[in-house]
């Protein structure tokens, strides 16, 4: 082996141990965090708790802290959905479909008998995020998964790029894109695809 050779084999060896060493420090790294004191806004919200761990954990979601948009608590994503089913919707302040949909969901939410529901704030700031759900006066429990591009929830879901999203968690730990339809329009259609998810 040539000196050469011998120098751009130990180069590569460093690169890859830098990567796994950024690549493990991220995984180390909290919830993403809202910016910013959002005590008045969170208190105007009155948003509902964020559920906690439940006896179980979805295998999909597993890793994934956020942050709690009512109360800034950390929320283990993995064992807060798990014993479904779990409706969950990801949405953005800057959202048109979504100002419609989110006060569907919570009109669902509080029909007997509905699934729960947990909503995923992404891609805006957790100000305008809380102003928007004082706004309509929805209440449900709420994590913020960042103001960037992505962030761990979509990550880990794979979501579209547009939005609303909505997803099953199911009693078993499965996740479910629902895709029929994209956007709620009524409680009925929220009902038929949660109870349409096995």
């Amino acid at each position: 082996m040539t000196k050469v050779t011998k120098l751009a084999l130990g180069a590569a060896v460093l690169v890859v141990a830098l990567i796994v060493a950024l690549l493990t420090a991220r995984d180390d790294q909290g919830p993403v965090k809202t910016s910013g004191d959002l005590t008045a806004a969170r208190a105007k919200a009155a948003l509902a708790p964020c559920p906690p761990p439940g006896p179980g954990e979805v295998a999909m979601l597993r890793g994934v802290d956020v942050e709690c948009l009512g109360d800034g608590s950390r929320v283990d994503l993995a064992k807060a959905l798990s014993g479904g089913p779990v409706l969950v919707n990801l949405w953005a302040s800057w959202c048109q479909p979504c100002r419609g949909e989110l006060p569907l969901l919570q009109e669902y939410a509080t029909q007997p008998g509905a699934a729960r529901v947990l909503l995923v704030q992404v891609a805006s700031s957790g100000a305008d995020g809380l102003a928007m759900l004082a706004e309509l006066g929805v209440r449900l429990p709420s994590v913020f998964d960042g103001d960037a591009q992505s962030g761990p929830v979509r990550t880990a879901l794979k979501v579209p790029s547009s939005l609303p999203a909505t997803y099953v968690v199911t009693a078993g730990g499965e996740v479910r894109l629902i895709e029929n339809p994209r956007v709620f329009m009524n409680t009925e259609q929220v009902r038929a695809a949660v109870e349409g998810t096995p």
